[in-house]
């Protein structure tokens, strides 16, 4: 594990160097780009300068061709009409051509560095994305074991937690077309629709109550209100607040309404949320203003609906004894959790030419440590051997109480006779027991 943490380190170190110069070319180019833009701003007024004191010039210049015609010639009137329909035309001088030329030669050079360090950039981006893959493992099924999916069994253990899922999510007509295309028997596409309906029950609620609809939720908990009061749940007061709140949101029309809601439903919460119903009596009050401009705005928020769905599900699901996640759930999450570690150690045995382990074993070949909502059944792990146990392992509990796995007992025993290795007391190591957790 601890070389598996190496290579780890040194993969994320990698990622980071190359990280490192992408942000500092970030940086260089940020720092160039604002002096190159402001040189190029400078050059534009630059043109603009010389483009007005060119149009200046010949505007001037135009004028003064005008003025030029004799008024006492007796062809004045003849050559001052040729000077207004037939004007010069406006020419620029040298030194202003050269101006505008050298500006926007400048200009145009400013602006091709700019596009060539952006390049540069996108191809320094470009590298993380090629570090990343070289450091860090993409194929994800490497961690697989096809051979798991060739027997017929294992298939349709896999078909039945699908349908199940597809059940839970009130998908019937999905879970019954899988069903029949896999050829399940008959016995366990019944299973999958029995096991699952309750929770079809709940999934259908929840869903009601995150589009607002209460009426379903609070049918159910009257159905189990002795149940949830016994495990202390708050689910109960929670949808009869919204409820309330969803009438007083109406405004002065629904006050009377209101109050005898109240009246009809707090009763029984009084002792327990005797602080919390005092402060929805005050927003009777902001009935004028309306809820939703009064202080008491945040318990008509969305995050109060979302709340109430989740503990809806959760107390829900643990009053009638069912797993609010499905199995199908359960397992990919865990897999996701455990992928990292799995990609990291299947790294390392490939380097070192141990895949034989991984494969020929029904187990994994480190410890994988999930959140406690994946643990279902305790473990117990061999104190000598220092190993979980198994089914073919499994754990044995000595005369004197004290619990090791099967293979230590054997290896512990000397013929029929074993000493504790944790106290001094000799037994016979027949008399050792298997015990189930």
């Amino acid at each position: 594990m601890a070389s598996s943490s190496s290579v780890e380190l040194d993969a994320i170190s990698a990622v980071e160097k190359e990280l490192d110069r992408v942000i500092n070319k970030f940086t260089e180019i940020k720092e160039n780009a604002a002096a190159e833009i402001n040189d190029v701003a400078t050059l534009l007024e630059e043109l603009m300068r010389a483009l007005s004191k060119a149009e200046q010039e010949m505007t001037g210049s135009t004028i003064n061709t005008g003025t030029q015609v004799d008024t006492d010639d007796p062809m004045a009137d003849e050559a001052d009409m040729q000077v207004e329909m037939e004007p010069s035309p406006p020419r620029l001088t040298d030194s202003q051509i050269a101006i505008i030329t050298e500006a926007l030669q400048k200009a145009n050079e400013k602006l091709q560095r700019l596009s060539t360090n952006h390049k540069e950039l996108h191809g320094a981006v470009s590298k993380v994305g090629k570090v990343i893959d070289r450091n860090f493992i993409s194929d994800f099924t490497a961690t697989t074991r096809t051979d798991a999916l060739q027997d017929g069994e294992n298939m349709m253990l896999l078909n039945k937690v699908m349908a199940k899922h597809y059940c839970r999510q009130g998908m019937d007509d999905v879970a019954r077309l899988l069903i029949e295309e896999s050829n399940m028997p008959e016995d366990m596409a019944r299973e999958v629709f029995e096991s699952e309906s309750s929770f079809a029950e709940i999934y259908r609620i929840w869903k009601a109550i995150q589009q607002h609809n209460l009426k379903p939720a609070l049918e159910w908990t009257a159905r189990y209100s002795n149940e949830l009061i016994a495990k202390n749940s708050s689910l109960e007061f929670k949808l009869h607040r919204l409820a309330f709140l969803q009438i007083i949101s109406r405004g002065m029309s629904a006050q009377t309404e209101a109050i005898v809601y109240a009246r009809n439903n707090f009763y029984k919460f009084v002792d327990r949320f005797e602080s919390e119903i005092p402060n929805l009596m005050g927003c009777f009050i902001y009935l004028p203003l309306g809820i939703e401009n009064s202080p008491y705005k945040h318990l008509i928020s969305t995050e109060m609906w979302t709340e109430a769905s989740y503990v809806f599900l959760k107390d829900a699901c643990n009053t009638l004894g069912i797993s609010k996640n499905s199995a199908l759930s359960v397992v990919i999450n865990a897999g996701c959790t455990a992928l990292t570690a799995l990609l990291a150690i299947k790294q390392v045995m490939q380097s070192r030419q141990v895949l034989n382990i991984w494969c020929g074993r029904d187990e994994l070949p480190i410890e994988i440590d999930l959140d406690p909502e994946y643990r279902y059944h305790s473990i117990f792990a061999c104190p000598i051997l220092r190993q979980q146990t198994t089914e073919e392992n499994p754990p044995k509990k000595l005369t004197c109480g004290h619990v090791i796995s099967n293979d230590a007992l054997h290896k512990l025993s000397n013929g029929h006779i074993l000493k504790c290795p944790y106290c001094p007391v000799e037994q016979n190591a027949d008399e050792a027991v298997r015990i189930y957790f």
